[in-house]
């Protein structure tokens, strides 16, 4: 299990610890957020997502981040009120992380390692870059802050099917 997702832990933005082995069986879209963005209108499509396939067991996990032009400066609370009062958000919401550089959160560091972005560069290039992970805890695809969430419905039917 060392070399899959459930080896890790995060805080949720209410300040409740997650073990990531919570989600193990279910289907994965991790994401790294924000409020003031030029992609900020992706949370619909990214609840979108979860109404449609939640049920199946599939989950989507946000993760503020405020590393990329500021574009997320609010606390914890105010991100989730913010997604909460635009966007109806209800999939869980992290505490605000770092996607890169030394203080990265260490499930970052994992996910760029298992799924480099082009040319195989390490780093997280913006916000709303997203990250698959199938039922085993394998992470299976990396899509750039430009691919809209509906683009990724047949890659996550495709993972639930299996």
């Amino acid at each position: 299990m060392s070399d899959t997702i459930y080896q890790f832990e995060a805080t949720l933005s209410n300040g409740e610890n997650i073990n990531f082995r919570d989600y193990q069986g279910k289907v994965l879209l991790i994401v790294n957020t924000a409020s003031k963005c030029g992609f900020t209108s992706q949370y619909e499509g990214l609840q979108s997502l979860y109404k449609q396939f939640e049920s199946q067991g599939f989950e989507v996990l946000g993760f503020p981040c405020d590393q990329f032009g500021h574009q997320e400066p609010g606390a914890d609370a105010e991100i989730q009120e913010f997604c909460r009062l635009n966007f109806n958000i209800n999939f869980p919401l992290f505490k605000k992380i770092e996607v890169n550089g030394l203080d990265a959160a260490p499930v970052y560091q994992y996910l760029k390692k298992e799924a480099p972005g082009i040319m195989g560069s390490k780093t997280i290039k913006w916000n709303f870059t997203k990250f698959l992970v199938d039922k085993e805890g394998k992470v299976t695809k990396r899509h750039a802050s430009t691919t809209k969430p509906a683009d990724i419905a047949r890659d996550i039917k495709k993972l639930l099917a299996e």
